[in-house]
């Protein structure tokens, strides 16, 4: 345990001194050409990027968030014999918190696709 800490510290040390060596022996003029933002070799076309609607995150989170919570159900199918009703009670509890969150998500508009 001491000699991952000793390797973290020694990667800290570098990294500090790595920083003070390139305040120190670093550029001092700072050139208006080499700081001007470009593309691929050429200029850029427009000053900043178009926002993306928040539809098309919200749409993303919500199909990630039920795509991860139905992936639950695998396991469930392979032990339901096993446990029995035990295992049917708690797959509704679960379902249950699944369509709250989705009902939620409908009045809040979420599934709306107007911009």
């Amino acid at each position: 345990m001491i000699e991952l800490f000793l390797v973290f510290l020694v990667f800290g040390l570098l990294g500090v001194v790595l920083v003070f060596m390139n305040k120190l022996l670093g550029p001092k003029k700072p050139n208006p050409i080499k700081e001007s933002p470009f593309e691929c070799g050429s200029p850029y076309l427009q000053e900043g990027i178009n926002p993306v609607p928040i539809m098309y995150y919200m749409v993303a989170f919500l199909f990630l968030l039920f795509d991860i919570e139905v992936v639950f159900f695998f396991p469930w199918a392979l032990v339901f014999k096993e446990m029995g009703s035990t295992a049917l009670v708690i797959m509704f509890a679960y379902i249950f918190v699944l369509v709250v969150g989705f009902v939620y998500a409908w009045k809040k508009g979420a599934f709306k696709w107007e911009l």
